[in-house]
């Protein structure tokens, strides 16, 4: 199984939209990785967004291009502080690949708890608009396969 963890594109200005849905730039930033995805041949069984403005746009551009028609799940347990337990423990059950778009430093958190058991180990650095795909080995194990941040594509 793989969780692609991805952190929102990047959003208009709080002073601009209290809401902070993606910036020009945030949207093709999110449409080139989402593009860059599929050509890998990508695809995910089950999408979570956080239900804030930013991260449910990420989640319909990338499930545009990923797995149309794949129904998109508002979850809560993925805001910037919400507790990353809750989350960590419905992913070590599931049995799909997953897309989980949210904030930081909840992603962070998500991160080290499923591959060092501890969310106070910082073992990645996210960036707007950037995948990290996760893969489970032997004995629940979480490793990094791969990171791609739109500045590289």
């Amino acid at each position: 199984m793989k969780l692609y963890l991805m952190q929102h594109g990047r959003p208009v200005a709080k002073e601009e939209d209290p809401d902070r849905p993606l910036s020009d730039q945030g949207k093709k930033d999110v449409e080139k990785m989402a593009d860059f995805l599929n050509q890998l041949g990508v695809r995910i069984e089950e999408a979570f967004h956080s239900g804030k403005t930013r991260a449910r746009q990420t989640a319909e551009i990338m499930i545009s291009r990923l797995n149309p028609g794949l129904a998109l799940v508002q979850r809560d347990g993925l805001s910037p502080l919400d507790d990353v337990k809750e989350i960590a423990g419905h992913i070590k059950e599931a049995k799909k690949d997953l897309l989980i778009i949210g904030h930081l430093p909840h992603l962070g958190k998500l991160a080290s708890i499923l591959i060092t058991g501890t969310e106070s180990v910082p073992v990645v650095s996210f960036q707007q608009g950037g995948v990290v795909c996760l893969e489970k080995g032997g004995e629940a194990q979480w490793s990094v396969v791969w990171m791609l941040v739109p500045e590289i594509l």
